[in-house]
């Protein structure tokens, strides 16, 4: 048995922290979810730090892939909403099922609840793939006694993320490959096609034009100390990643992030997006505000900003609403913070906030759609110039030749 800190919320909102022992982590957090508790962070005592920016793991990381979680809830939810019982719905999913891991996984699942083991308990002891985030809303369904409208709501915010990250991956697969493909042209051009120039022009010496001298420099420059270059690249990656996994660092690239010019607007967008769609579905799913706001924090990939919500979670225990240390902290767009305070004025914060993360998700997919407009066309040209540069200084060259004196 090894001991391991964690750190939950009641449903209330109550913060806890404090050392459980247990086999591994899963078994912390079976151990937490049977108190009442949604575990937040769970992690070796050794390796405990008391900072915002402490160390995170990532709860059942996935054996079953994203897709396939998705297409289990929803098919899990059509079931329940017809009115099958949960057990003879895992039933039928296995029988129709051919993915050998999906049937393996159902099973297992099957056999917790024929032990009348709660959904949100079985799934917590599978390594499958299921976060925090999934297990929670499970597990509001459940207390509410809604669990067919929370795997429905669960797979509509899995479809919604999973179709805008892979929108955002496609757009960009077109520009890679043309930056590779440049970047392999200009290397051939410059390692390969330019030496063969160097013969001739050896007797001219100093005669060589300017430009041609620059290309035949480069070249031979690339093809000496290349693989240098790349070793030496790589190596200042690895030395960066170390370097961004201290916690000072690494809030400081955040921060440097989101003051880019083009893609800092659509760092921020993604990140609102993501953010008011995880806490959305949550409070809808009978999370309460404090216990969302804590889980859907989780689910950012910028440090700054889940700081400014950690600081956020604790001015609503002040009695704040949750506008206003978001307007405070500048950091997140006004039309979402209009959109967030209208919720609350209202009474209907979770449908403002799924309203939020649509209007985003569409934000985002407009920018990424204009950005490759203009990218791509640069790109292109840009690579023409270069390669049309290279030649015109081969052939100035050629032609300085008959210029030469005798």
């Amino acid at each position: 048995m090894a001991l391991f800190h964690f750190k939950a919320v009641s449903q209330s909102g109550e913060e806890q922290e404090g050392r459980l022992e247990g086999a591994d982590q899963q078994a912390i957090v079976l151990q937490l979810q049977q108190r009442g508790l949604i575990p937040i962070r769970v992690e070796p005592a050794g390796e405990h730090s008391t900072g915002l920016l402490g160390k995170k793991i990532s709860l059942g990381r996935s054996h079953t892939g994203e897709r396939h979680i998705q297409a289990l809830t929803q098919d899990l939810a059509a079931l329940l909403k017809a009115g099958v019982p949960l057990e003879r719905a895992l039933a039928i999913m296995i029988q129709v099922r051919s993915h050998h891991d999906d049937t393996r996984l159902l099973s297992r699942i099957r056999e917790g609840i024929q032990r009348g083991q709660t959904l949100s308990v079985v799934l917590a002891e599978q390594n499958a793939g299921f976060s925090p985030f999934y297990l929670n809303m499970i597990r509001a369904a459940e207390i509410s006694g809604n669990l067919d409208q929370g795997l429905a709501d669960l797979a509509h915010y899995l479809e919604r993320s999973r179709r805008l990250r892979e929108k955002a991956l496609s757009a960009l697969i077109y520009p890679l490959i043309l930056l590779l493909v440049s970047g392999a042209s200009l290397l051939i051009i410059l390692t390969y096609v330019i030496p063969q120039f160097q013969q001739l022009f050896a007797d001219m010496g100093q005669a060589m034009p300017l430009p041609t001298r620059i290309v035949i420099s480069s070249a031979d420059f690339i093809k000496r100390f290349g693989l240098w270059l790349l070793l030496g690249l790589l190596l200042m990656l690895l030395y960066a990643r170390r370097r961004l996994r201290e916690p000072g660092v690494r809030l400081a690239w955040h921060r440097l992030l989101l003051r880019l010019p083009l893609a800092g607007p659509l760092i921020q967008r993604l990140e609102v997006a993501r953010f008011t769609r995880s806490l959305g579905t949550l409070m809808q799913g009978g999370v309460p505000l404090l216990g969302a706001l804590d889980i859907a924090r989780q689910t950012l990939s910028n440090q700054l900003l889940m700081e400014v919500l950690a600081k956020a979670a604790s001015e609503l225990k002040e009695g704040k609403r949750l506008a206003e240390p978001l307007q405070a902290s500048g950091r997140f767009p006004p039309l979402a913070i209009q959109m967030i305070r209208v919720g609350e004025e209202t009474g209907q914060l979770e449908d403002m906030l799924l309203k939020v993360a649509d209007t985003y998700d569409r934000e985002v997919e407009n920018t990424i759609q204009r950005l490759l407009t203009i990218l791509e066309p640069v790109l292109i040209l840009g690579l023409g110039v270069l390669i049309a540069g290279i030649i015109i200084s081969m052939l100035v060259a050629i032609l300085s030749i008959n210029e030469l004196p005798v």
